[in-house]
């Protein structure tokens, strides 16, 4: 399961990012070589779901930390898309 949510992370990154074709090896070393972030992505998105799922609005904050969490995941790809841009010149 971890694996496919590896492969769905890193397809998602390439797919967001419009990038080429022949980039993809490049951002699926990039994910490889920083497991951490990956799994960062990962477990933010169990966590959105956990959350969107959850009845209870967590004293108004559960609105506020999908949001938040959203945009950590977006950076955090943004860092491995970074990363392979530099590792390519």
């Amino acid at each position: 399961m971890k694996k496919l949510a590896l492969a769905l992370s890193t397809g998602l990154l390439v797919i967001s990012l419009n990038a080429p074709a022949a980039n993809a090896q490049t951002m699926g070393s990039e994910a490889a070589a920083h497991p951490r972030i990956v799994r960062a992505i990962e477990n933010l998105e169990d966590a959105i779901a956990y959350l969107q799922a959850a009845p209870n609005d967590f004293g108004g904050h559960k609105a506020a930390a999908i949001q938040a969490s959203r945009v950590a995941i977006q950076e955090l790809r943004a860092s491995l898309a970074f990363r392979a841009r530099q590792d390519r010149y």
